[in-house]
């Protein structure tokens, strides 16, 4: 590759970083702070509190993430030792586990939600938003330990005699060393998030047939022209289905990617750089894709309205 093409991709590697973490940072912080603002006067509703700790999670992984890479990008290399290394990669895989496990409670949530009447799924609706608000929080209870382990390896490395591999993110390394914690990794952390994927598929298309099936039905008794109304129900749930959707696309092609990474001993610099930015686009994107429909914006604006008009 000559010197002027790698200076023009460097330039877009820099650019597009840059609006990610950006746009990321922006969208997701605006909407976390409008759903703590509304959560301190007002009881949130069970989709708001679940989008509200996505939000979050997504916040978490862009700084994490999109920062020091960011940072890397404009030239400053290595700017983290092995403790602020390790930090770094801990909040991102907090933030990745939370933001898993939340989009699959808020899937199948909505599933139970647009459920039939007469299923036995809308006889657990009550109970299931109930723990919702427990279960949020014993996610990122269990989220922090289990990735605790990479702090461990600050200890362990010291008295370990198995080979090692040093693991280079542009703006820090690690030496990653035995394969007891990759195993751990495996078990504690990437079964539950497929777990959680073929979850989030199976509610996914559960709310597809339900939403065909309502369609039909609603079709044979109405008109055409109140049939192309959406109720608010079909809309949530279309907004869900955007949400789940597009978090299924970029995580499976994000995680086909790092599957490359980890076999490739001599990866390129290019596929490093690609993989960063579709695990980034996601948290990016994420509060654009709903933020027409569950902004709490403006329901702050009415409140407003009504406190300021006698």
């Amino acid at each position: 590759m000559s010197n002027h093409k790698i200076n023009l991709w460097n330039l877009a590697i820099k650019i597009i970083f840059l609006l990610q973490t950006t746009t990321g940072i922006l969208g997701n912080f605006s909407l976390l702070v409008q759903y703590l603002v509304y959560y301190t006067k007002y009881r949130l509703k069970h989709t708001d509190l679940m989008l509200m700790h996505l939000w979050g999670a997504n916040a978490l992984i862009v700084l994490s993430t999109g920062v020091p890479h960011t940072m890397a990008a404009f030239g400053l290399k290595q700017f983290l030792n092995d403790f602020g290394c390790r930090f770094t990669l801990y909040i991102q895989r907090v933030g990745r586990s939370v933001s898993i496990g939340t989009t699959c409670f808020l899937s199948v949530f909505q599933a139970i939600t647009i459920s039939h009447r007469e299923s036995c799924c809308n006889d657990q609706k009550a109970k299931v938003a109930k723990y919702i608000g427990c279960s949020i929080s014993l996610l990122w209870i269990l989220s922090m330990f289990i990735h605790f382990i990479f702090f461990g390896e600050i200890f362990l490395k010291r008295n370990s005699k198995n080979m090692t591999r040093k693991l280079n993110f542009e703006y820090c390394s690690i030496v990653n060393c035995g394969e007891m914690n990759d195993t751990l990794y495996v078990a504690l952390v990437m079964c539950p998030e497929i777990f959680s994927s073929v979850l989030m598929a199976w509610s996914s298309g559960s709310m597809i047939v339900i939403l065909y099936r309502h369609k039909k039905r609603v079709q044979h008794i109405h008109s055409s022209q109140v049939s192309n109304r959406n109720s608010p129900e079909s809309r949530a749930t279309q907004n869900i289905l955007s949400l789940v959707s597009s978090f299924l696309a970029f995580y499976s092609i994000s995680s086909i990617l790092q599957g490359c990474i980890s076999l490739s001993h001599n990866h390129s610099w290019c596929l490093l750089m690609v993989t960063i930015l579709i695990s980034l686009c996601f948290p990016t994107f994420a509060p654009f894709v709903l933020i027409n429909y569950y902004s709490v914006l403006p329901r702050l604006s009415l409140v407003w309205i009504r406190n300021i008009i006698p």
